[in-house]
Formats: structure tokens, sequence, C-alpha cells
């Protein structure tokens, strides 16, 4: 019976046999094993070094854009709401071609300015009917906007921009006579007109709307309720004048249904 030592394995004394021994005349193989670990080892090419150089260059060329324009925007922005300055004096009309509408922005840097008042708009028709003329009570348009609002995770940009943005601009383009102040205040008007004749045409009063009459309605936000401050909540009305409907001032399908 051969022994361990005979076949080659290690005795007692943790020696290994020959065959396990390193012999350096052995020829060593430089086949798929040694380059399958050489590849192994090499560290991966990663982001834009693992694309080729046309790629690494339009990949520097896009991101260079993209980061020109952010710059080019927040400092377009920070302009917007800074405090009047040098370059806001000067380059006043460029900041604001940016900005206007889209990123048009409510406030002013150091000195914030939230709305604080509630402001509604109402309307009120002349209907010319088979009965004789009567006029409608005050609707309100703010009301009609706010309960398309409220709820609507997606709510339209029409219902909570266009009212609004549309009475600023009345306001600001005409005095307190409602006199308007050039081209922009009879503009103004106009889109007023517009956006109340688009308002009623969704609501049947059996008869033709002669003439309508627009008020504004200015209640000053209330103090919460820790504040010690005392706020009158009582509404401020603006009327204006008595308007006769123009075929200018009716939407599209009314003009078709004239036809």
């Amino acid at each position: 019976m051969d022994s361990y030592d005979d076949r080659g394995v290690g005795g007692g004394n943790g020696r290994v046999g020959p065959e396990a021994e390193w012999r350096e005349d052995a020829p060593f193989d430089t086949g798929r094993d040694v380059g399958s670990a050489a590849a192994a080892s090499a560290p991966l090419r990663a982001g834009v070094s693992g694309l080729s150089l046309p790629y690494q260059i339009g990949a520097v060329v896009a991101l260079s854009i993209i980061g020109l324009i952010a710059c080019t925007h927040l400092a377009m922005v920070f302009l917007h709401v800074a405090p009047s300055n040098t370059l806001t004096k000067q380059h006043g009309k460029v900041v604001d071609d940016w900005v206007y509408p889209e990123f048009e922005q409510n406030w002013k840097l150091f000195a914030p300015n939230p709305l604080q008042q509630n402001v509604g708009v109402h309307v009120r028709a002349e209907i010319a009917g088979a009965d004789g003329r009567r006029t409608t009570p005050w609707m309100s348009l703010s009301g009609e906007d706010g309960k398309a609002i409220r709820g609507n995770l997606l709510p339209s940009h029409v219902d909570q921009n266009e009212l609004r943005r549309g009475w600023d601009f009345y306001l600001n383009s005409h005095d307190t006579e409602n006199r308007p102040n050039g081209l922009r205040g009879e503009l103004a008007e106009r889109y007023i007109r517009r956006i109340v004749m688009l308002r009623l045409s969704e609501h049947d009063y059996g008869g033709t709307v002669e003439r309508i009459q627009v008020r504004s309605e200015v209640r000053s936000v209330a103090a919460p309720p820790w504040s010690t401050e005392k706020i009158s909540t009582r509404p401020n009305y603006r009327v204006l004048p008595w308007w006769t409907v123009t075929p200018a001032d009716l939407p599209e399908s009314a003009k078709e249904a004239d036809k």
C-alpha cells in the first residue's frame, strides 16, 4: 500500500508533493486565461470618457450650451427681481423680453410683494328678449374661475390668469375716472369686453346681450387669528360705465351664429 508521500500528498509537516511544486522550467500559459484576467483588472471607462472622440466633442458642446442657457436664465430672473440698478436701467427691455410672460415673478428681491387683497370681477348684462329688456343680476366671473381651480390638480392657465391679468392690465392703463391712457388703454378695454362676452356666451339668458357693465370687488385679506392687527374686510367697489356690445366684442362662435 502506497504511503501519502509516495502519491505526492503532503505529510504531516505541511509540505506538498513534487507535482504541486513550482518549477521554473514549466511552460508559461499566455493564452485566454491571462488575457481575461488582464481585461478584468483594467478599469472600466464610464461617462463622457467612454465615448468616441466625435461623441465626446458633441457631448461637451451640448453640456456647454445647456449650462450657458441655465446661467443666462438665472441672471435674467435675478435682474428682474433685483432692485433698480445700472444693468436694469440700461438693459431693462432685454430682461423683460426674456422674463415675460412665462417666467414672471410677483415679488421683488429684498422686498416681497405678496397679494394682500382679494379681487373679484363681476359683470351684469342688459338683455333684449321677447318680453322686452331686462338686466341680469351681478355674476362673479372670478368666482367661476375659482370653482374651476379648486380641487383641480392641473388647473387651466386660462382659469388662473386670463381674467386676473386682463383686469390688472385695465387698471394700469386707465385713470381713476376710467379714462384710457393712450392706445394701451383702448386695447385693455377691448380685451376685457371680449373676455366678458366669451364668458356670457356660456350662459343662456333667453335673449341678446345688448350692453354690459363690469365692476371689481376688493376685500382686504383678514388678519390671522393670532394677530392683534385690525383690518377691515368690507368690500370696495369700482364700477365701470355701461358698454354697448359691438360685433368686435363677440367670440367667433357668436359671429358665425349671426351669419
